[in-house]
């Protein structure tokens, strides 16, 4: 599932300028809007988690993965990837601060958990969290996936 989803027109590496949880959100989310998977309003709906139920999405040690409740502002099961030059802290209290970023969008509550599930499977792996902060290119993350 992964390597159908995780195209390379919803994959940044080394991404500089963003010092905020809100801007790291809205960026990885807007990847997800460019590719026409969601609309603009889930940007803001993944915003609104963050800022209603803190940073409960760095899921592991500099890792974190925005994602909202399903609705109709996902067209089909999706999730972008950014890799930033700079971390960022999102205030968690122990997986501070954040390089990894899996934004998240699901259709319904099955795809959702179905998505979250594979990518946790994927990153459990030390060896492959290790790589994606050293990968050069797309093809790079294609055959690590």
């Amino acid at each position: 599932m992964l390597t159908d989803i995780l195209t390379k027109d919803v994959v940044r590496l080394d991404v500089e300028g963003l010092t905020t949880p809100e801007e790291v959100i809205h960026f990885s989310g807007q990847l997800l809007v460019n590719s026409g998977k969601v609309k603009e309003t889930y940007i803001e709906k993944m915003e609104e988690a963050f800022h209603d139920l803190g940073p409960y999405m760095v899921m592991a040690p500099g890792i974190a993965m925005p994602h909202a409740r399903p609705s109709g502002d996902v067209s089909e099961p999706c999730i972008s990837f950014i890799r930033l030059k700079e971390p960022v802290s999102f205030h968690h209290p122990f997986n501070d601060p954040v390089r990894l970023v899996f934004a998240l969008g699901g259709v319904e509550n099955d795809s959702h958990l179905a998505l979250l599930q594979e990518l946790g499977r994927f990153l459990e792996d030390d060896n492959v969290r290790e790589r994606l902060l050293t990968i050069t290119s797309y093809g790079e993350l294609e055959k690590l996936i």
